[in-house]
């Protein structure tokens, strides 16, 4: 069992039900998935970029990474509906709070003038979204190796009802707010 599920079954759950006095187990809010997105506009040109971003993202979250495709076609940014634009994981189990420890402990903290994460990305139904600006904050990305320098959205999907208890869940899980 990985460290971040234990000390959610004996710290934070505890934690959750005293301070927002639930009566049940199940009011308790958890982490239900976290998804990793990383864009790749410039693979219309380049189907090799998307590939390398695939890559990178597999190295990074240890599962099987998704190829998105636009949705609509946009004539202002030369995409057709159907073509390949970027790629995603998303991330359940072990797997999710293996990835929220390396992010919270290894890869923040890497982070170039560091002062903590947005405290008020929060969506209104308990979801956190989080942007990254460059891949290279994980170990498992080999600096040399890197083409191009991407970005990425890791998004925390919550089973809280509210911001508050959202906010509280990942500040327990050791996320860095800013001040």
């Amino acid at each position: 069992m990985s460290r971040y599920k234990e000390m959610y079954m004996n710290e934070i759950a505890p934690a959750m039900a005293k301070k927002f006095g639930y009566k049940n187990v199940m009011q308790i809010p958890k982490l239900d998935k976290i998804v990793v997105n990383m864009g790749v506009g410039e693979a219309r040109e380049n189907v090799k970029l998307l590939d390398s971003a695939v890559a990178d993202l597999e190295k990074i979250t240890g599962q099987k990474a998704v190829i998105t495709k636009a949705k609509k076609s946009v004539a202002n940014f030369k995409i057709r509906e159907g073509m390949p634009i970027g790629c995603k994981v998303t991330l359940r189990g072990e797997k999710m709070y293996e990835f929220a420890d390396r992010l919270i402990n290894l890869a923040l903290p890497r982070v170039r003038d560091f002062r903590g994460v947005n405290p008020n990305a929060f969506d209104g139904r308990g979801n956190y979204a989080l942007g990254i600006k460059e891949q290279l904050i994980f170990p498992e990305i080999e600096y040399d190796k890197v083409d191009k320098v991407r970005g990425m959205d890791v998004i925390f999907v919550t089973t809280a009802q509210s911001d508050e208890e959202a906010r509280e869940l990942l500040r327990l899980f050791n996320m860095p707010f800013a001040k």
